[in-house]
């Protein structure tokens, strides 16, 4: 899979997992992304995805690099498709 297409799948997840916000977008926790059993057999490396995604410009969240446990309420917004 490359990196289009796991960002991609990204998307996909947090549409699954994520809270529908009025404006299109979709928020979720990273806890609740790392923590799930089909995200973590979907990504090898979910922080690099989200990174790859963030660069993109298909997601927004505060900082660079997330870690298990530290940054678990961290809110991770998949914005709107144009």
């Amino acid at each position: 899979m490359n990196v289009d297409e796991e960002v991609q799948r990204l998307r996909e997840e947090i549409m699954r997992l994520g809270q529908a916000q009025t404006d299109g977008s979709y928020k979720v926790t990273f806890g609740t992304l790392f923590n799930d059993d089909q995200c973590a057999n979907i990504f090898e490396a979910l922080v690099g995805t989200l990174r790859a995604a963030k660069k993109r410009k298909v997601v927004a969240y505060d900082g660079e690099l997330l870690l298990q446990g530290v940054h678990d309420n961290v809110e991770i917004t998949l914005n709107p498709t144009p």
